[in-house]
């Protein structure tokens, strides 16, 4: 039996995202983004679980079979459906990193300071391809550390083990609608807007 991925509820109605996003994206691209592009990834990822049902996998090779492309398209939509849930979790804030306090520090120890991360998960955004994440990713399984790195399209470059903190999406149709090609100015709207109560929930979940 095909498992059944959720598309996840944002911590905000769609009504109320309007208001708590205006500084990082229009109410526009927030529908747009979460109701059509992220929904989509879910959709998809329940499509190939049950075509993977009956995929002849006598018939897979390294050039093209159709479980190869399921395989393939499978790790895209995964990526790409937890990627979106991570974004919309962490936006919608004021910025104030007092409300995260464990998390903070976890960023001070490893960076030095909240500036010098901020500038280099910056660095790391802009770098993106133009389909491309930022993520401040923990190094479960290797170095028990936190890392900012970047992915192409969902997947390129991501670690393994790597449980995701924070994460930015920098394909252009995150931004280009209210920013044009102000991938700098959207990522430091991004930051200044971040809710830090719920990440740091999510680095005690997750890491603590």
């Amino acid at each position: 039996m095909a498992y059944e991925w959720k598309f996840n509820k944002r911590p905000y109605t769609d009504e109320e995202a309007k208001e708590l996003l205006k500084n990082v994206i229009d109410a526009e691209t927030s529908d747009w983004h979460y109701n059509t592009h992220h929904k989509g990834y879910v959709t998809f990822l329940n499509n190939i679980e049950k075509e993977l049902e009956t995929a002849d996998r006598s018939k897979a090779n390294g050039n093209y079979s159709q479980v190869g492309e399921l395989k393939r398209r499978f790790t895209w939509n995964h990526a790409g459906a937890l990627l979106h849930d991570v974004y919309w979790e962490v936006m919608g804030g004021d910025g104030d990193t007092s409300k995260g306090p464990e998390v903070v520090a976890a960023i001070e120890k490893e960076f030095g300071s909240i500036d010098n991360w901020k500038a280099d998960f910056k660095a790391a955004a802009v770098a993106a391809k133009l389909s491309g994440w930022g993520v401040l990713t923990y190094d479960a399984l290797y170095s028990q550390r936190l890392i900012n790195v970047l992915t192409d399209e969902h997947h390129y470059g991501a670690i393994w083990g790597g449980i995701p903190i924070i994460s930015l999406d920098v394909f252009e149709h995150a931004y280009y609608h209210k920013d044009g090609p102000g991938r700098a100015s959207y990522i430091d709207n991004f930051i200044n807007n971040l809710h830090w109560g719920r990440i740091n929930d999510r680095y005690k979940k997750f890491v603590k």
